[in-house]
């Protein structure tokens, strides 16, 4: 269960304390799928980081499994974050030197207690659950962006989380590609039953989570539940997000096209 008590968040400014978050309380249940909505400035990547366990806040706490992180020192919050937690990123983060495969068992070999077999097997696992079979052993640039992140979403759940937490998720990704890898991490928490948090600032995707918690000038605006998704919702979402342009992340398809193209002549 993660619970957040009265979080607030201040930074030092020029005139004084800025407030980006105000008297933050939720609780999120074990196993539920909830996504974090509100315009830029809204303080969500923030909250999310304090959730984490990736900063701490000013006045509050965040009880993870009866936990308060903000009394652990860093070395136990990376600790707790270790054997707890998942992230996934808008940018990905894949280490660049390192294979997909590599990418996906680092965090197993950073714990150091799985053994090598036991940690592969289980990223082997993970890249053919997220249709990653024939990419094992390819680097980031040789994957497109739609590719890249079904990597970090197989690294994010190797450490099989408590919660994993997923911020702007489809930011760099076209609309279509976007929707499936929402529908891959509804999969995965109906399979593994994690708890899956969900930073996005399309209210489509959003209306796809169990529970949509908005979030406006650092307070919370409405906390609801969402009507489960159908096979119409998913179609709707579908539509709505293949008009939101092309992927801007795809280096490895374009690489791969252009060397077909060069075999070719």
């Amino acid at each position: 269960m993660l619970v957040a008590e009265k979080l607030t968040k201040e930074y030092a400014s020029g005139a004084g304390a800025l407030a980006v978050l105000r008297d933050v309380s939720f609780t999120i249940t074990d196993g539920e799928l909830v996504s974090i909505i509100g315009p830029s400035g809204s303080g969500k990547t923030t909250l999310l980081g304090l959730l984490a366990g990736l900063d701490t806040p000013s006045r509050g706490a965040v009880l993870l499994d009866g936990t308060d992180l903000a009394r652990l020192d860093e070395d136990a919050r990376a600790k707790v974050r270790g054997e707890k937690v998942g992230f996934v990123f808008q940018s990905f983060q894949l280490i660049p030197t390192l294979t997909a495969i590599e990418n996906v068992t680092a965090p197993l070999e950073l714990r150091g207690d799985v053994p090598t077999k036991v940690a592969i097997a289980r990223a082997t696992a993970l890249l053919d659950r997220v249709g990653l079979s024939g990419r094992h052993t390819h680097f980031p640039t040789q994957l497109s962006g739609g590719e890249q992140q079904r990597v970090a979403i197989a690294r994010a759940f190797v450490n099989e989380p408590r919660i994993l937490f997923a911020d702007e998720p489809t930011g760099n990704l076209d609309g279509s590609t976007g929707a499936r890898i929402v529908e891959l991490l509804e999969e995965l928490n109906r399979e593994r039953g994690s708890t899956v948090v969900l930073v996005t600032h399309d209210a489509q995707l959003a209306a796809r989570t169990q529970r949509t918690i908005q979030l406006k000038d650092g307070v919370i605006v409405a906390d609801r539940r969402n009507p489960p998704v159908t096979a119409d919702t998913t179609a709707a979402s579908l539509h709505h997000t293949e008009d939101r342009g092309h992927d801007a992340s795809t280096p490895g398809h374009e690489a791969r096209a252009s060397s077909d193209a060069s075999a070719a002549a």
